[in-house]
């Protein structure tokens, strides 16, 4: 493994993955989600260092997709969540947006389908798992299955406990198979969102991006905190954590996971596969003519 897995990123004063990972009794009010947690610096600095750092992500990328053409199984899957607003969008174009299309999937949950909400919740997640050398990353997950009904009165007791089951299941699956997950809760204040919201509505380009619903689910905002603390608590463990990252300010949220990417994959200790060919012959019989 890289000495980066044990020492903070360049800018950050600490280790972000035990800085900001999930404790018991998490209380997300007692969070300042305008906090930027480990990193001293401002915007600028902070813009800088992520732009500084794309060229490793992208090494450690092909690293990944290198090995898994040699049949190595590691894969990355980034689970985001978050309220409206939140910046999941912006972390998937300026973190991940540099990077080779072949070697990252992105995808993002809406609403179930009819034929989607006749099926088992997690049927349409597998559909959209990372194949082996690829990073994934979800806007939306699994999890909204466990926190929309849950506001809304449709689950609970038993039912929310075995899908909390099952989800823990999974996860333990994909980690079992490979796959390195990664899953981060980008924490917006109420206020912050109000004036994100205030923004799409006077920009005509963001008009689209307004969802009248994202009003009602204000009025349920300490609803949904409360069904975000449960969930997290109930699935967090060590081989798929969560991570509450302070997203007020969208920059520091984006180095943040950059770096949680970073040390995941670095984590892995992969290094280039060996070709299954004579090297110095090919070259030999290229040099020929």
């Amino acid at each position: 493994m890289s000495e980066h897995g044990t020492r903070p990123a360049p800018g950050f004063a600490q280790d972000v993955r035990t800085l900001l990972r999930a404790r018991p009794g998490l209380s997300l009010a007692a969070v300042d989600t305008s906090a930027t947690p480990g990193f001293a610096g401002g915007k600028k600095l902070g813009t800088a260092l992520r732009a500084g750092r794309e060229p490793e992500l992208s090494r450690l990328q092909r690293l990944i997709y290198a090995n898994a053409t040699a049949g190595a199984r590691h894969r990355v899957l980034l689970v985001l969540q978050g309220m409206d607003t939140s910046g999941k969008g912006g972390i998937l174009q300026h973190v991940l947006g540099g990077l080779s299309p072949h070697g990252v999937h992105t995808h993002g949950f809406g609403r179930p389908t009819p034929e989607e909400a006749a099926q088992h919740f997690l049927v349409r997640v597998r559909r959209q798992l990372p194949r082996p050398g690829v990073i994934g990353a979800f806007d939306r997950s699994h999890y909204e299955d466990v926190l929309v009904p849950v506001v809304h009165g449709a689950l609970g007791g038993r039912q929310l406990e075995r899908r909390y089951a099952e989800i823990r299941e999974f996860e333990q699956e994909l980690a079992e198979d490979g796959t390195t997950v990664v899953k981060v809760f980008l924490h917006l204040g109420l206020a912050e969102q109000r004036e994100n919201l205030l923004a799409r509505l006077a920009d005509r380009t963001k008009q689209w991006k307004f969802d009248p619903s994202d009003l009602e689910a204000r009025q349920r905002w300490d609803d949904y905190q409360a069904a975000y603390e449960r969930a997290i608590a109930a699935t967090d463990a060590d081989h798929a954590p969560w991570y509450v990252v302070p997203t007020d300010r969208k920059w520091y949220a984006r180095a943040v996971v950059q770096d949680l990417l970073i040390t995941a994959l670095d984590g892995l200790g992969l290094d280039w596969p060996a070709p299954d060919y004579d090297v110095a012959r090919m070259r030999r019989a290229l040099e020929r003519g």
